[in-house]
């Protein structure tokens, strides 16, 4: 039977030919079935994607769909531009300018140590400088699609440490357009040092001119793709998006990054919503089969060599990540369940790695590059999941001196970033000095002390014999105590069972100083 004009023979299944249209259909159907059993295992839809095309590709033995990956490769690049368009559409400039200099700070840090900790790792695997330059981004970027999911699936949206996560992963897609537009130079190929800057500066001035566009031009965006037809819409909108991102590959700045910024422009008109909504669903077709696209270049073969240095990346991730939380903890005065939380929910990789790596194989770069990366982020994106649901068994093991309080008897808790009854929060002011009230009238002993802060009532803690402040809070109503130790800052909920950020509870309206 003849095929189909312009659709050829690409594989085969069974002893039966594979054409293009079948083999894409093939993919997608297993990439989707595969992602669905992981999700009711809790577990992100992109290493399940990646896993299809490992599967089917040609470097496992078995199935095959399609012999040569190069054969879909346009519909992956559509994957890459579009996802990463709907990340410049998507991303709240104005939340990053009201979050203020100590959420950059903490940000930075992250980064930081991430991005440096990989390309340190990337120069010591001597693979060679520019590899490194690509382990260090993949390594350094956590991926905002697992760190999404992972907020919403364990319920912690309104946790004391979730603005500053979302904060960090919102300058994270910052820096990747940054980074991008850096590397992309140097992927290249530059004969001299001079051809090298020549080729940043080029990078820098059309990344700067999109900018520029996106601050001043925006009304004029929206007057030419304007439409109140959505398929109209939609035809202009993916053409303008094909259009500059191909400028930009013509330019040595990489279609990626012409994607990410053409969106930030249209992020800033009064189309976004309606572009949001007609792209969505193409960005999530596509972007499944450009990580369907990543796993037909894997041989399963080469992941053995690569085994021991991926697993390094991921040991190095895990302490990095880690050392980030405490450091973001202490800036925002949370405790060790918090900064266990920051450093697990950030370490899931994903999206951004995979950009990387793919932008690094089509520059002809070491070929273990993508066996590693991919390898790195499939690991992760089981353990992630994992690590952050038990993050309460790590706070165990952070001591208090790397934090900006004691929280010997809370570190485990969680941190609310409010709470219903702060109503209730009337002073800071100890009613009666020398101790717990009711242990001094009985001529009991007491361990802590606890401030009720309705009433100014002291009472001893739980640990001590007559726990009298869990008393007075349940037999008065009075659901607030702050705790009265040296250097301990913090307050707890008794009816919501949660633990307070202490300039939470004072920013209530308590007017009268401790």
């Amino acid at each position: 039977m003849p095929s189909l004009p312009g659709v050829d023979v690409v594989g085969s299944l069974l002893g039966f030919p594979v054409n293009e249209l079948m083999a894409v259909g093939l993919l997608l159907l297993a990439a989707g079935l595969l992602a669905r059993g992981g999700r009711r295992l809790g577990l992100p839809t992109i290493p399940f994607f990646m896993a299809a095309g490992i599967l089917l590709g040609p470097g496992t033995p078995g199935l095959t769909v399609i012999d040569d990956p190069d054969r879909i490769e346009l519909l992956a690049a559509f994957g890459l531009v579009l996802l990463l368009f709907n990340l410049g559409v998507e991303f709240p400039l104005e939340q990053v300018r009201a979050s203020g200099p100590r959420l950059l700070v903490a940000a930075v840090a992250y980064i930081g140590l991430n991005v440096s900790g990989g390309i340190g790792l990337g120069l010591l695997l001597g693979w060679g400088t520019a590899e490194a330059l690509v382990i260090g981004g993949a390594l350094g970027i956590s991926s905002s699609a697992i760190v999404t999911k992972l907020l919403i699936e364990l319920r912690r949206l309104a946790n004391a440490e979730t603005p500053l996560i979302l904060g960090i992963i919102v300058v994270e897609d910052l820096f990747l357009a940054l980074y991008l537009s850096l590397l992309a130079p140097v992927l290249g190929d530059a004969g001299s040092p001079l051809e090298l800057v020549t080729d940043i500066g080029v990078s820098f001035a059309f990344l700067l001119l999109l900018i520029v566009v996106a601050r001043f031009g925006g009304r004029a965006v929206a007057a030419v793709l304007g439409s109140r037809e959505q398929e109209l819409l939609t035809v202009l909108v993916l053409g303008l998006v094909l259009l500059v991102a191909g400028t930009s590959e013509e330019l040595g700045v990489s279609d990626a990054i012409g994607a990410l910024m053409i969106g930030l422009v249209l992020s800033r008109t009064t189309l976004r919503e309606r572009v949001e909504q007609v792209t969505v669903p193409l960005r999530d077709a596509f972007a499944a089969l450009f990580f369907v696209a990543f796993g037909l270049s894997i041989d399963v073969g080469a992941l053995g060599a690569v085994l021991v240095p991926a697993l390094l990346a991921v040991g190095l991730t895990f302490v990095l990540n880690v050392t980030a939380g405490v450091v973001a903890a202490r800036m925002y005065g949370l405790n060790q369940r918090a900064a266990a939380n920051i450093g697990l929910t950030l370490l899931g990789r994903g999206e951004f790695s995979l950009i990387l790596a793919t932008l690094a194989l089509g520059a002809g770069l070491d070929e273990r590059v993508g066996p590693f990366v991919a390898l790195y982020v499939l690991v992760l994106a089981v353990l992630s999941p994992l690590a952050a649901a038990n993050a309460r068994y790590l706070a165990r093991y952070l001591p208090d001196a790397l934090f900006s309080g004691s929280f010997q008897y809370v570190r485990e808790e969680t941190t609310s970033a409010g709470c219903s009854h702060l109503d209730m929060v009337l002073t800071d002011t100890p009613s009666a000095d020398g101790g717990c009230e009711e242990c001094l009238v009985e001529g009991t002993t007491w361990v802590h002390l606890r401030l009720c802060v309705t009433c100014g009532h002291v009472g001893c803690c739980d640990d001590s014999e007559r726990q009298h402040a869990t008393a007075h809070a349940l037999g008065e109503q009075h659901p607030i105590v702050a705790s009265l130790e040296p250097g301990e800052r913090w307050r707890w909920c008794y009816l919501d069972e949660h633990l307070l950020p202490d300039d939470v509870a004072r920013g209530s309206g308590t007017t009268e100083g401790v």
